[in-house]
């Protein structure tokens, strides 16, 4: 009867089917004893399921969220694929294999089932996704066929593959012995990148999301090769630390290594035409938006279509990766978490493995701080904010690790070991690798990003796009080219952000022999000035255009019980202004700001973001982001350049990266900003509005001056590197040149 149930380890025969579906057998599997006892015989078998389905790759159940986990959405329908029952295998209802002896696996199906990741992912009541339902492992899309770039770096184009053909029935074969159909026990350390279980059902990925560029070619990729065998030509300095060696492990140093030798080359070739298109800025030629790629920027084209974490960005805090901050800011509110390697880290060995570690710790959900002196610990809220971790820029190298005697890039470092330790944990959490990229000036350093990630997406077996970034638009030459730099990577592109210090910086430096562009005062500098509100409103157009987030700039300020009103309402006035605008989000510096910021941008977005709204009023010309706007010049903000400069300098020679100083947490930036004007203003010989000349002799008479003053606010027995900071900044600002950046200089005197 098909009913009964044959009783757990009954040696009694199985009873015969109907004539009607008479059972097969073949001469492999006849005569056998089974070892599965509780095969179903048909669709009508009402045997128990198990409490969990095995999942690969799955998780279990937890009270805290890791970080960048997404709320769990409700299974629809029954999965098509083999079910659990009591720890064996059987087939699915639907379409089920023969019955046999022992199933080994279950029989493959035309269309692959959909597969978990990608069931968490969909949001509720959303339709399924043809294409994600299609996918097949480690698939990559083609490039678009819009047309192309100006071609200043290579690229590789890769060819269109028709379809495969559908997978054939799996033919029955003798079961391997219980002994060898054990997998091996798992490496104590982390072994080489293996492809996700289902890598084309990527979580986090918006089915069906309205794009305007036509269906990509999926092209095969080839499987990534092991990882090279002794690692010679390489040589790290760094001492190890507790912890040091899983991080810097066999593989991932493997790894990091391969991305050195395979794009120094091309790195160093762009650093090589910073340096041409430097000496024709000083010739006298002006940037201007490049006839080459008009195309690009009148096409109709728009990024890949965003993941679920990524859509509302209202407030995004940024800090340094150090375990203090890591836990306050995830726990902090915001919507995203900038770990930030590059203008909030002073780049210590120490700092760069521990911020690592501290990273790896917070996306595992196992990080935790206890405060040395009052003992309260802290650990990970429930919801916390999204992660997103800032590489270096290319300009800085990591002196500590020597690749084939040169320093490996300090870029591809902070990239690549948090590329390799966190991709497949945020994938698994429902989240993603997010990165911002800082001090771009070309689309080719974008299309260089984009060939290092597709490189490294396929050494993972990750799909195309897997990589979210979000780019700083921070560099004059980079505003006359921000559409050329989402189309080089718009399958990676998340949005772009403006950073005010470090854009005033750049265009200091860009049109250094320029008497015509000489900045007033940075403090009255606001982002309302005519050529800073064409750059921020220009920012806002373009990303809306492409279907990406638009973020606004940093309030760096630090609520205060001296300023702290007058603080919140500063920054409640520019975040209006800046929600208003049409901005998606905006940053801060302080956990204490994410309220005020919030309610800002809650007033007047209700929705997750604004980036239907398109901004076709806005409309900027190359003369209107190179306006120079009047202003005084002043001995208090001359003073001020002085003190903010030496004091973060010498905070940043004792491994610091973001320090308060004057009610604000300052970082590089504000340090760029401040000597580069005074070198601009003792340059072409500036006047201040009481007549007096910038000069070599009022600068270092300013300078003792504020040694002397910061030195005596210090805690009795403080060691401090005033010294050193007063000889360097100085050192800078009396240069015949302008240096391109003052971290390069600095990194030669820290002390580890």
């Amino acid at each position: 009867m098909a009913g009964k149930k044959k009783k757990r380890g009954s040696k009694t025969p199985a009873k015969k089917k109907s004539p009607s579906k008479p059972a097969k057998a073949t001469s492999k599997t006849a005569g056998k004893p089974s070892r599965n006892k509780r095969i179903a015989k048909s669709p009508k078998s009402k045997a128990k399921p198990a409490r969990a389905l095995a999942v690969p790759g799955g998780r279990p159940a937890a009270k805290r969220r890791p970080v960048g986990r997404a709320a769990p959405l409700p299974r629809r329908g029954k999965p098509a694929a083999a079910k659990r029952i009591a720890g064996k295998k059987v087939a699915a209802k639907r379409g089920q294999a023969p019955a046999r002896a022992a199933i080994s696996k279950p029989v493959p199906r035309k269309v692959p089932p959909r597969s978990i990741a990608a069931r968490r992912a969909a949001p509720t009541g959303s339709p399924r996704n043809p294409a994600v339902a299609r996918a097949k492992p480690a698939i990559a899309h083609s490039a678009s066929a819009t047309p192309p770039a100006r071609p200043l770096a290579p690229t590789t184009t890769p060819t269109a593959q028709a379809r495969p053909p559908a997978p054939r029935p799996t033919p029955p074969r003798p079961t391997p012995p219980r002994a060898t159909a054990r997998p091996a026990a798992a490496p104590t350390s982390p072994g080489p990148p293996k492809p996700l279980a289902t890598p084309g059902a990527l979580p986090g990925i918006l089915p069906g999301a309205p794009s305007a560029r036509p269906p990509l070619a999926k092209p095969a990729v080839a499987k990534p090769a092991p990882p090279a065998g002794p690692k010679t030509g390489v040589r790290i300095h760094g001492k190890m630390g507790p912890g040091y060696e899983q991080i810097l492990s066999t593989q991932a140093v493997d790894f990091i290594v391969g991305l050195e030798r395979k794009f120094r080359a091309d790195y160093k070739r762009l650093l090589a035409m910073r340096e041409d298109r430097q000496r024709r800025l000083d010739a006298g030629e002006k940037p201007d938006f490049l006839p080459e790629t008009v195309n690009i920027r009148n096409g109709d084209w728009t990024v890949a279509p965003l993941p679920r974490d990524l859509h509302d960005r209202r407030v995004e805090i940024a800090g340094p990766p150090d375990r203090r901050t890591v836990v306050t800011a995830l726990n902090s509110g915001a919507a995203c978490y900038v770990a930030d390697f590059e203008d909030a880290t002073s780049p210590t060995w120490a700092n760069l493995v521990e911020g690592q570690i501290n990273l790896r710790d917070a996306v595992a959900g196992t990080i935790g701080y206890k405060d040395p002196g009052s003992g309260k610990e802290q650990r990970l809220n429930a919801r916390t904010a999204v992660l997103i971790a800032r590489p270096r820029g290319w300009h800085l190298p990591e002196r500590h690790m020597i690749v084939d005697g040169e320093p490996i890039s300090g870029t591809l470092f902070d990239f690549g070991l948090y590329f390799y330790h966190n991709a497949r944990p945020l994938i698994r959490n429902g989240s993603g690798p997010y990165l911002y990229l800082p001090k771009l000036e070309s689309h080719g350093e974008a299309r260089l990003w984009n060939e290092i990630f597709l490189h490294a997406q396929r050494a993972f077996g990750l799909p195309r796009g897997t990589i979210k970034v979000t780019i700083l638009i921070e560099t004059i030459l980079a505003a006359f080219e921000m559409d050329e730099i989402l189309y080089e990577l718009r399958d990676h592109a998340a949005g772009l952000t403006i950073e005010r210090w470090d854009y005033l910086f750049s265009f200091i430096k860009k049109f250094r022999n320029d008497r015509g562009k000489v900045l007033p005062d940075r403090a009255k500098l606001a982002m309302s000035a005519p050529f800073l509100r064409s750059y921020s409103q220009l920012l806002v157009k373009t990303c809306h255009r492409r279907e990406v987030h638009a973020l606004g700039a940093m309030s760096a300020q630090v609520p205060s019980r001296d300023d702290g009103q007058d603080a919140t309402d500063r920054v409640r006035q520019e975040k209006e202004r800046e929600a208003s605008e049409g901005y998606d989000g905006t940053w801060v510096a302080h956990p204490g700001l994410v309220p005020t910021a919030k309610a800002a941008f809650d007033k007047v977005m209700p929705h997750p973001n604004q980036v239907a709204r398109k901004r076709l009023d806005v409309h900027v010309t190359a003369p209107d982001l190179l306006q120079v706007p009047p202003g005084p010049k002043t001995e208090a903000a001359l003073r001020l350049n002085v003190a903010v400069g030496i004091g973060y300098v010498e905070a940043w020679l004792r491994g610091l990266g973001s320090v308060p100083l004057f009610n604000r947490i300052e970082d590089a930036a504000a340090a760029e900003i401040s000597r580069a004007q005074v070198w601009q203003w003792m340059r072409h010989g500036a006047r201040l509005d009481d007549g007096r000349q910038v000069n070599a002799a009022l600068c270092r008479q300013l300078i003792q001056g504020e040694v002397a003053r910061q030195r005596a606010a210090l805690k009795p027995a403080r060691p401090d590197r005033f010294d050193d900071a007063a000889e360097l900044f100085q050192r800078l600002v009396e240069a015949p040149d302008c240096a391109d950046f003052l971290t390069p200089a600095a990194y030669a005197m820290l002390a580890d």
